[in-house]
């Protein structure tokens, strides 16, 4: 069974940092581009961050562009998303992915041979 789980939400004050971590178990997933969407109370899933199979090209959200980090470390199977000078509306559900194909446009599509996380809460305090 393939398993992407996310670990290192919580709650932060506005201007703070988090730092994000998805392991994946079951298979490896080296050779996929790796990031996050989030998904705020009433709003659609969107996409925030990824990475292509190699670490080498990174794909951002213009909203987090300058703020957010994605790493990813295919030794330990494994992406995170470090995020500095957090704002109220970051709060959101983020999920970690996994797809063949990275982003090749404004977003990000997730196809069947892809995989999502549980999804870990983020929330931010004015």
């Amino acid at each position: 069974q393939v398993q992407l789980v996310e670990s290192g939400g919580g709650l932060v004050q506005a201007g703070g940092s988090l730092r994000l971590s998805c392991a994946a178990s079951g298979r490896t997933f080296s050779n996929y581009a790796k990031g996050w969407f989030r998904q705020a109370p009433g709003k659609e899933r969107e996409f925030v961050a990824a990475s292509n199979w190699s670490g080498g090209r990174t794909y951002y959200a213009y909203s987090v562009k300058g703020r957010f980090t994605i790493s990813r470390d295919n030794a330990k199977n494994t992406v995170s998303l470090q995020m500095k000078s957090l704002k109220p509306e970051d709060t959101a559900v983020y999920y970690c992915a996994a797809d063949p194909t990275p982003p090749y446009g404004p977003g990000w599509y997730i196809s069947q041979r892809g995989s999502w996380g549980q999804g870990t809460q983020v929330t931010v305090s004015s």
